[in-house]
């Protein structure tokens, strides 16, 4: 209501990332070598040293690789900045929320960004793969501009970005989101209604859950369900690799998330999996899950 229609969406140039991870080192690169202003907000000190080696280490990897030169290389790092204080982000035209798939912290996070970003028509984005985008936008007093942007994982590599507005997101903000994904970042979009899993995941979950249980109950062994798929149906990775890579934390997280919201069995997590999280076989990042990865 009261948007100028056929106005241009506002270029993005401060953007802020919140959380330094395999996701949102990813959005902080991506985003720093188009050319944008990064500020990233790590925890504490450590994490924030965490997320700058992380960074430091996939830019070099660009520059071995040939895809990007070393002047390049520096010049992106130079626009990155990292902060523990939320506070700092005042003058953020767009923030990304990438933190672990937790409801409560993520809504947390939305309450304060409110409160201190100074902008009034900045947007607040979460790259969240399950939680409903409303639940966040409801956690601040403008829930008009708050959207889903779903990257995926490696960032730098792959072009799809999902675009989640809410019933309540303007359409000046999903512009602006647009925009900002195809623009400067050279992202493909797709559009999801705001549910639990959106498009990708609400189709891939429930295969990878079929694969975990097909796994538990002996049926087969985990190279042969992944060679299964890559041999026989040509894809890139099989379900059980493909787990490891996402994180088994995370596909546990996406499944309860959509369980909660639809209540179908197909998404339950299988037990096999919530004892694989809590023995800490969480994929490869941390070493092992349903392949070995410490070698």
């Amino acid at each position: 209501m009261g948007e100028q229609v056929g106005a241009a969406a506002p270029t993005v140039r401060r953007l802020g990332v919140i959380g330094c991870g395999l996701m949102g080192s990813g959005i902080v690169e991506v985003a720093a070598r188009a050319g944008l202003d990064v500020l990233v907000r790590e925890i504490d000190a450590r994490a924030a040293d965490a997320g700058r080696a992380r960074l430091a280490s996939s830019l070099e990897r660009g520059v071995t690789r040939g895809k990007l030169s070393a002047e390049d290389r520096d010049a992106a790092l130079a626009r990155i900045a990292f902060t523990t204080d939320l506070g700092d982000f005042g003058d953020r035209q767009l923030v990304v929320e990438a933190i672990a798939e937790n409801e409560q912290l993520k809504t947390e996070i939305f309450a304060t960004l409110d409160k201190v970003v100074a902008d009034p028509t900045a947007i607040f984005a979460s790259n969240t793969s399950s939680i409903p985008i409303m639940k966040l936008g409801m956690a601040t007093s403008r829930p008009e501009q708050v959207i889903g942007i779903h990257f995926f994982n490696p960032v730098p590599v792959l072009p799809l970005v999902e675009l989640v507005p809410s019933l309540l997101t303007s359409e000046s903000t999903i512009e602006t989101a647009r925009t900002f994904v195809t623009g400067p970042l050279g992202k493909q979009v797709i559009t999801s209604q705001d549910r639990a899993g959106f498009i990708v995941n609400a189709l891939l979950i429930p295969y990878l859950l079929s694969a975990i249980r097909m796994f538990e109950s002996g049926f087969a062994s985990a190279v042969d369900i992944d060679n299964g798929m890559v041999l026989g149906c040509s894809h890139p990775m099989g379900p059980l690799a493909l787990c490891d890579l996402i994180g088994l934390d995370t596909v546990k997280a996406v499944a309860e998330s959509m369980y909660d919201e639809f209540k179908e069995p197909l998404y339950s997590s299988p037990p096999l999996l919530a004892r694989m999280v809590d023995a800490g076989l969480v994929g490869k990042k941390g070493g092992r899950g349903f392949h070995d990865y410490r070698g």
